[in-house]
Order: C-alpha cells, then structure tokens, then sequence
C-alpha cells in the first residue's frame, strides 16, 4: 500500500521574538546521581547464574539453548514412536508426493484425526533426530535427503486445503469391509463400526449418524441408512493425484489438455468411489441382524393384522346371518300379523256393510211402519214414493256412525209421528251441516 507524504509548516513566530528576550525557563535540572540497579526475576536467576558459573552473555545463551534442546528431545523419546522403515528413509524429497506424509512423521495412528499440535510435535522429534547438522555431529553419513521429506510432510499437513487433498486418497487410512462370511461368523457391530466412521470422515455433513447396537430403535437404523442412501455428501475430490501442470506457460494448450485431463480423472474416481460406497451400505443393510429382526416383526404385526382382519370378518359374517335370519323371522312374523290384519280388516269392512245395510233397512223400513205418514188408509203411491226417495237422500248423505246413531233413535220408536220427528231431526241437522239444502227431503219432516 502506497503512502503519501505531506510536509506541514510550522507556525511562524511571534514578531519581534527572540530567545535571549522572550525565552524564560521555568526551572532548573538537577545533578546527575549515579543509582545502582539489580535485576529481579528470572533476569536475577540468570545473573546469578553467570557469576556463578563465570560466564558471558553469548555463553549462557547458548548453553541454555542446548541444554533447553535436550529437554525437548528427551521430553519426546519418552513418547513410543513408531519404527521407521528402512526404505522410507532412502526415498528421494522428489518423489514426496508418493510418499505416505504421516507415516514419515511417525503419526500414523492418528492419520486424519491428528491435530496441528501433534504434528509440530512429531515435526520437532523428527528434526531432532534427522537435521543434517545434528547427524554430522554424531559421525553419521546419513544425507539430508529423509530430512527434506520431513519438512515437506509437515508443510503440506499443516496447510489445511493441501493436508485434505491428501486426507481424500488417503488409502492407509481407510477400513476394509468385513466379507459376509467374516461378518456373519463374527459380530455385525464390532465389524462394521469402524467401517462406517472411517467413511464418515469424507462427509460435509457432521456429525454423522452413528451404526448403534442391537438395541437400537427401528426409527434410528431407518434413519441411519437413509442418511447413507440419500443424505450422503462427500467433499472427496482427488486433486491430489492430478498430473503436474507445468508451470510455464510457453505451452497453453498442452497446460489445458492436462487440467481437463485431471478434470475427467476426477469425475471418474468420484463416480467410483460412490459406486463403491453404495455396495459397501447394500452389503451392510443385506447383513444387518436388526433387518432381520426388524421384518420379522413387521412379518408378525402383518399376520396378526391378517388374523383380526378374517376374525373380524367372521364375526361380521356371523352377526350378518343372524341379523338376516332374524330380519326373515320378522318379515314372515309381519306378513303373518298383516295377512290377519287384513283379514280382520276384511271382516271388519264386511261386518261394517252388514251393519250399514241393516241400518238402512231399519231407516227404509221405519216409514213403512209408520205408514208413510199418511194417517189412517193406505199411503197413496206418489207419498210412499216420495217419503222412500227422501229417506234414500237422507242415507246418501250421513256417514256409517251417523247411520247408526240414527238408526239407534229410530230402532226404539214405534209411533209414527216420533218416527217422523226423528227423521225430521236428521234433516235439519243435515241442512245445518250444509249436507242438504233447505227445503230437501220436506215429506220426513212433520
């Protein structure tokens, strides 16, 4: 970043300002002493340590380096490291991309999950052990060629971006399948747990669903497997095996035919590596003994389910017959009861035109016994057919009950002239009821 100077004036000066005049001090500095200063601390330590010891400034440094060397490389041999392989420490620093970074480093039981602590730490064991100045002075002849690879390790597995390309071919790292004949004369969880968190590592998704046990819920074995089938993002990508792209650029298009050529190697382990992952989660669902457990019990609620179903419909056929015989004893036990309502009914409609027609004997025959109401001689013709004219307006117009009712009045008179009155009663009330007019049947009335 650029900076920008500027130049500021100072004010200018009063006129007529001048030191011997207007310059007027203020006090006086007082005489130099001479004070003596002892250091405290841990610089009072190294004083004293110094006169003790006789020594100089550079002296006690460099003493105190070597020794505090010492202590490191003596605080990590206390640690089990891990043997280094003969050939490893012939391998050419060129060749550091083919070389297995944490293995060089004496980490490889911690691999990916190693922190940045725990490689500065293995890094300066490592130093210690192997710096070209520090063979020399143990009289080895030991080139500086292993120690290159050390600083190359650590520098890519410091670096975030370029350690996780390595971490995503990482083969050394990864844990075999159990096979099925393995899996099944052993057990399914203690094999396959460390199958699935050492591919757990490669998901952008974290945490991870965990395999559980056998006691693990059907919800959370369906949840695990789903995750694997359909939730499963990895951020493998492989650049850690491109082919070099030169650096130069006099060459573009050879530049452009190796990055796609990089490009499509990518896509193709990644298409891969997914096919491979989704046979290992087939093979472990196929061995899974919570599967089996799982449809066995599902097989079970299914026949129980079955079994309620054809009991129910049992039942329902049961309780169908015995409603139908029942609906069949109550439609013939009411065709019965109709078939003799209706032939009481009959009886009664019967017994009723008996009665009407009885009754209208008795009303017919009531003026002939009265002779017409004509006195003493015989009833002329003309009256006997008026008066029988009337009587049969008079039964046209009264209903059954009113029939009998009559009839009863009619059935205890035997003088003509109450016989007429009777008759005469019914004609009013029928005129009043509008059932004839006034002035009808006048020969009934007296």
């Amino acid at each position: 970043m650029a900076v920008k100077l500027e130049t500021i004036a100072l004010p200018t000066l009063p006129e007529g300002w001048t030191a011997e005049k207007s310059f007027k001090p203020l006090g006086k500095l007082s005489h130099a002493t001479q004070r003596a200063i002892a250091p405290v601390g841990a610089h009072f330590l190294a004083e004293a340590r110094r006169k003790r010891h006789k020594r100089t400034f550079s002296e006690d440094e460099r003493i105190q380096a070597s020794e505090k060397a010492k202590k490191t490389e003596d605080d990590d041999a206390g640690e089990i490291s891990e043997p280094e392989n003969p050939m490893m420490l012939q391998r050419e620093a060129k060749d550091w991309k083919e070389q297995d970074h944490y293995a060089v480093l004496g980490i490889t039981k911690y691999r990916y999950k190693a922190t940045d602590d725990q490689i500065k730490k293995a890094h300066r064991k490592k130093v210690l052990k192997h710096h070209p100045d520090k063979r020399a002075a143990v009289g080895s002849t030991e080139d500086d060629r292993f120690f290159k690879c050390i600083q190359k390790a650590t520098e890519l597995l410091l670096d975030p971006v370029r350690r996780r390309q390595f971490d995503s071919v990482d083969e050394e790292a990864n844990v075999d399948a159990p096979s099925k004949k393995e899996t099944k004369q052993g057990n399914f969880f203690k094999l396959w747990r460390p199958v699935f968190e050492s591919e757990s590592r490669f998901s952008k998704q974290q945490p991870v669903p965990q395999l559980g046990s056998d006691k693990s819920a059907k919800e959370d074995v369906d949840h695990f497997y789903n995750y694997w089938y359909k939730d499963f993002d990895s951020w493998r990508s492989f650049e850690y095996q491109d082919e070099d792209v030169p650096d130069d650029s006099a060459d573009r298009d050879q530049k452009r035919h190796i990055e796609k050529k990089n490009l499509n190697a990518r896509r193709k382990k990644k298409t891969e590596d997914t096919k491979r992952l989704r046979t290992l989660v087939d093979t472990a669902l196929d061995l899974d003994p919570r599967i089996a457990k799982f449809k066995e019990a599902e097989k079970k609620q299914r026949n129980k389910k079955k079994d309620e179903r054809e009991a129910q419909a049992k039942k329902d056929a049961e309780e169908a017959a015995k409603k139908k015989e029942e609906d069949e004893r109550l439609a013939k036990e009411k065709e019965v009861a109709g078939k003799a309502e209706k032939a009481d009914s009959k009886k009664a409609k019967e017994a009723a035109k008996t009665a009407v027609k009885k009754n209208k004997r008795v009303v017919r025959n009531a003026p002939k016994d009265a002779n017409y109401f004509h006195g003493a001689g015989d009833a002329p013709p003309d009256r006997i057919n008026n008066v029988l004219n009337d009587v049969d307006l008079v039964l046209a117009k009264v209903d059954p009950d009113e029939l009998a009712e009559l009839t009863s009045k009619l059935s205890i008179e035997k003088d003509a002239g109450k016989i007429q009155a009777v008759l005469g009663e019914e004609v009013k009330r029928l005129v009043g009821a509008g059932k004839l007019k006034d002035g009808d049947a006048k020969s009934l009335c007296p």
